[in-house]
């Protein structure tokens, strides 16, 4: 059972007056009278039934008694005022949270963040990843920048970018017996998926890229697998195969070098646009106001960006936001059909992009469609399937 103690505005009284060695100067602190001073002080000693301070000298004088709880009092006064300063400090500072795949966090959003943090140093950002975005409802966070349809029901959207998914590789690829120059090449090489919840079934996979591509001698379900896009991406830099990833999340590694991409074919996602969602109430936050508005002009700057580097044109590609449409469909087509004229137009766009130096070589081997040759002069230095 916890021990009764004194009523503590006495002793506050006391460990104030005690601090000062003044009544006058300890009720000035307390915004009290030093009439009040005394009668707490005389509360206290009453209840604890020995005398505090010794009233008989010209001086106020700390008693053996007062002198030997004062230090512990004051420790104690000490700690509520740091507590009550952190839960003061809790409620000026904003914390903002954010819901993201951990994929784009980790490729895109964190090594921009600092940006964020020097222009709005007074807001602490919590990168919570993944979070459903129904959860949003449930207030357990601000803002979600998800890759989806672009449909959330009850939810303010604003739309970022879209972005096209490309084949990515270790430099280490492009060399040797088999290096990877053309599609064909594929064959020679590990094909590197990722199945897990950072997107849905509908997200372009290998089997959508090589049908695009007219390849239909390619297995596209052979390679490893991986849970997360971020994984497939170290895969691919760690010189284990060829990862299909969109191109946002793997701008920093091709600008540095650490990935390459090798093949002069992307492929446009219509489906799917990266998207800032957040609820109509929390984007009247000014936390949230701030951010938003900060992806927004990182968005801007990536387009710019993009823009700098025309894109490969695609075959029979519908005009971008026609959302749901397949990119490599003619007009009035159905899914499937013409399969070989997509190829030779595919062909046809490889040949007029392709650097001199390659032109010759493709326009030769019609995509490398060789046979495998068996002897040990093309092997694959460890890097076939």
């Amino acid at each position: 059972m916890a021990q009764r103690l004194p009523p503590l505005a006495a002793l506050q009284a006391f460990e104030t007056a005690a601090r000062c060695m003044s009544f006058t100067k300890a009720s000035e602190k307390l915004y009290v009278t030093k009439s009040a001073i005394s009668h707490q002080i005389k509360t206290l000693e009453d209840y604890l039934g020995v005398k505090l301070f010794d009233r008989s000298a010209r001086r106020l004088v700390l008693t053996q008694a007062g002198k030997a709880c004062f230090p512990t009092l004051k420790e104690g006064f000490d700690r509520l005022a740091v507590a009550v300063d952190r839960i003061n400090e809790l409620e000026t500072r904003d914390v903002l949270k954010i819901s993201v795949s951990s994929s784009l966090a980790g490729k895109w959003l964190v090594p921009r963040l600092g940006q964020f943090e020097m222009l709005y140093p007074d807001i602490d950002v919590h990168v919570c990843a993944p979070i459903d975005v129904a959860n949003l409802m449930r207030e357990e966070v601000d803002i979600a920048i998800r890759y989806g349809p672009s449909q959330y029901p009850g939810l303010r959207v604003d739309q970022l970018w879209r972005e096209s998914v490309l084949p990515v590789c270790s430099p280490c690829l492009l060399s040797g017996v088999r290096a990877l120059r053309v599609p064909h090449d594929l064959r020679w090489h590990r094909l590197i998926h990722v199945d897990g919840v950072e997107y849905d079934d509908t997200y372009p996979d290998w089997a959508s890229w090589l049908d695009a591509a007219g390849l239909s001698d390619i297995d596209p379900s052979r390679g490893l697998r991986f849970s997360l896009l971020s994984l497939a991406i170290q895969a691919a830099a760690e010189c284990r195969g060829v990862a299909l990833v969109g191109s946002v999340l793997v701008e920093d590694d091709l600008a540095t070098g650490r990935l390459v991409k090798p093949l002069d074919f992307d492929y446009p996602d219509f489906r799917h646009a990266h998207c800032i969602v957040t609820t109509e109430a929390a984007a009247k936050l000014s936390r949230v106001q701030v951010f938003r508005d900060w992806l927004l002009e990182q968005a801007a700057v990536r387009g710019e960006r993009t823009k700098a580097t025309p894109s490969i044109p695609q075959p029979n590609s519908p005009v971008v936001g026609r959302v749901g449409e397949n990119p490599i469909k003619s007009n009035g087509a159905k899914g499937g059909e013409n399969k070989k004229g997509n190829s030779g137009k595919v062909e046809e766009i490889q040949q007029r992009t392709a650097p001199p130096s390659l032109r010759r070589r493709r326009h030769s081997s019609r995509l490398d469609r060789r046979e495998p040759a068996t002897d040990s002069r093309r092997r694959c230095n460890g890097q076939g399937v």
